[in-house]
């Protein structure tokens, strides 16, 4: 999960990541990033950043992201009608990949809630969705015992087969979680074993007055270098993982993204949660268009916003992320498709800039995810 796209208006001020010193120490090159000043690459550069993930570990900092506590006697209730969710079924520690949508079930944002208590729960929001995510969120819990609380802390995530390892060298043991799993390891710290790149990894939240001396406790390690925004969704990309604004839009349904696996079929029959009867309406007409993972032949990357053909130059959907997959080895793609050309293998034409591309359908993710799932 990462924050959205959001053109970002050129009299609007960023804002910036508290541990900014340690990134311009290292030499990162920063761009705005839905409302936020981020570190795009550092000198290690794009394809370098993504390979060192994938063979060791890459540290990123995603304290753009928001952090949401939701507590109380009927906090599992509210959380239950503001998403297609069975939080009294999450045992404590466990995560759970869901969504905000809107009446019509359009993904308004994609979220990840982890089960801190019998009546606390973390909710992890992207960065350009999280002012009307608390606003979402706070209007529901109004109508019961419930409490939203936006938090502010550093957020890290630290990615990658070493990641395990460096991280408890920095003092902090998460060996015990498994994948989608979360705990509170100190008062103020939230800790979670999930990920954005398809690897094994982390993601640590702290207070300020900690975050400096952690970061560079993991950057101790050998292993561990600092990874920009880049390679972040390079490594999301192949790991066929949805980027809202781009892959999921309130315009997307789960049917149509493939993400009807994250909504149980107990939770979907019985409603109850906000877009419920619009979401069942549409998986009992079933997707009109899927999203896919594209190919495109050779070299040349096929972007987002390009168009896709048919061979007989029919419009067949269009792309919504691309670029090019270091540890795959070529360029990659996911977009949408009319439901009859979805099969892998089906052969498409992307328009850029004016020429047609040749792309074909791909499984996805186009990388094993490497996921510790005990």
């Amino acid at each position: 999960m990462a924050a959205t796209t959001d053109e970002i208006p050129t009299n609007q001020t960023l804002a910036e990541l508290p541990l900014k010193a340690l990134h311009e120490a290292a030499s990162a090159r920063f761009g705005g990033f839905a409302g936020w000043n981020m570190p795009i690459t550092y000198p290690l550069g794009v394809l370098k950043e993504h390979l060192h993930t994938r063979e060791k570990a890459g540290l990123f900092d995603i304290s753009h992201m928001k952090l949401i506590l939701v507590t109380g006697p009927e906090a599992a209730k509210a959380l239950a009608r503001a998403c297609p969710l069975d939080p009294p079924a999450l045992v404590e520690s466990q995560s759970k990949y869901t969504f905000l949508l809107d009446d019509g079930a359009g993904i308004l944002d994609d979220l990840i809630v982890t089960r801190l208590g019998e009546t606390r729960f973390m909710v992890v929001a992207n960065a350009g969705n999280a002012a009307q995510d608390i606003a979402r969120l706070t209007e529901v819990a109004a109508g019961f015992d419930a409490t939203v609380e936006p938090l502010e802390r550093v957020f890290l995530a630290l990615q990658g087969p070493a990641a395990e390892a460096a991280i408890a060298r920095a003092g902090l043991d998460l060996g015990h979680l498994t994948f989608m799993h979360g705990t509170e390891p100190k008062p103020g710290w939230f800790a979670s074993r999930s990920g954005y790149t398809g690897e094994d990894g982390f993601e640590v939240a702290l207070p300020l007055d900690a975050a400096e001396a952690f970061a560079k406790a993991l950057l101790a390690d050998e292993n561990v270098k600092w990874i920009g925004l880049a390679a972040r969704d390079s490594l999301r990309l192949e790991a066929g993982l949805c980027l809202h604004g781009n892959d999921i839009t309130p315009q997307t349904t789960p049917v149509e993204a493939g993400l009807m696996w994250a909504v149980a079929k107990p939770v979907r029959e019985a409603g109850g949660f906000i877009g419920a009867e619009a979401l069942n309406a549409a998986l009992a007409t079933g997707a009109s268009r899927k999203r896919v993972g594209l190919k495109p032949e050779g070299r040349q990357p096929v972007r987002g916003g390009a168009a896709l053909f048919d061979a007989e130059g029919n419009p067949a959907g269009s792309v919504t992320s691309g670029g090019f997959g270091p540890s795959f080895g070529a360029p990659v793609a996911m977009g949408y498709v009319s439901a009859p050309l979805a099969q892998a293998g089906t052969q498409l034409f992307a328009d850029v800039r004016g020429n047609r591309v040749p792309v074909s359908v791909h499984p996805l993710p186009f990388t094993p995810h490497r996921y510790r799932k005990g």
